[in-house]
């Protein structure tokens, strides 16, 4: 599915990139139909997962929702191709991996990944003036749970939890 976009701008070129668990509220498990509506099982129990990129001003750009057994691996490369015009990709560790670094050199921008503890090879391009602001996301993330409809999923349909979530970022974006 392709990430939910706000706007094509990103601002100085940098993207933020990261993932949140929401947990599902006991009645939002049950709905009519074939599809999981982003709802899974993980340790956590039943959650839903954001997939989040913001730009260099804290603001959401695109998103994507998923069940909480989804990887971050799998739903960047969908972000990614979402964020035209950046320069700078920074993520986590859970994003570290070849098939997501080379995709990101492959458009002509940076990856800013650190690696894992149990890697063999080396980070040389890894800025870590760049990752100090990785914070930002963070602060985007917790800025969104504000709304107590996004920090617990309460929502039965995908949709419909897709709609609050990007009601919740352009209530981000209206300050500026």
């Amino acid at each position: 599915m392709p990430a939910r976009c706000f706007d094509f701008r990103a601002g100085f070129g940098v993207g933020f990139i990261d993932g949140s668990y929401v947990k599902a509220h006991q009645h939002s498990a049950g709905a009519i139909g074939k599809s999981p509506q982003a709802i899974g099982k993980s340790r956590a129990g039943r959650t839903s997962k954001i997939h989040l990129a913001i730009d260099a001003y804290g603001l959401p750009i695109a998103f994507n929702i998923t069940g909480g057994e989804v990887n971050d691996c799998t739903e960047a490369p969908g972000i990614i191709e979402s964020l035209p015009g950046t320069q700078f990709f920074i993520m986590d560790k859970g994003y570290e991996s070849e098939r997501i670094r080379d995709m990101i050199e492959a458009r002509g921008s940076k990856a800013v990944i650190p690696r894992k503890r149990n890697s063999k090879r080396e980070n040389p391009t890894f800025d870590r003036h760049l990752y100090k602001q990785r914070h930002l996301v963070e602060n985007a993330f917790a800025n969104l749970k504000r709304f107590r409809g996004v920090a617990t999923r309460y929502d039965k349909l995908g949709r419909n939890y897709e709609s609050t979530v990007a009601i919740a970022c352009s209530y981000l974006w209206l300050p500026m």
